[in-house]
């Protein structure tokens, strides 16, 4: 069986993200942040949590270290230029 998951409550989000609690509760009103209501409670899986943080973070992405991840260029010989087959243009046209 699986381990169930960890539910978190308002307050305990509103005390991680230093907000009020009835911004949370607006939140989970509005659907941007899903929630269980249990009668009157309010609970939220953490990984709701974690997947609202992780849509929000507005900085660039850490990729692991040594790892390269951008394009690589293709290989030019030494006195090759970028447009070896075209027809050369004097300065002077």
């Amino acid at each position: 069986m699986a381990e169930p998951e960890e539910l978190l409550t308002v307050d305990e989000i509103a005390t991680a993200l230093k907000m009020n609690p009835q911004t949370i509760r607006n939140w989970i009103d509005s659907g941007y942040l899903p929630a269980i209501r249990i009668g009157r409670r309010v609970r939220i899986k953490r990984s709701d949590f974690e997947s609202l943080l992780d849509a929000s973070y507005t900085g660039k992405r850490q990729t692991s270290a040594g790892v390269w991840d951008g394009d690589v260029p293709p290989p030019v010989a030494p006195g090759d230029d970028d447009d070896a087959g075209a027809p050369r243009r004097d300065a002077a046209s």
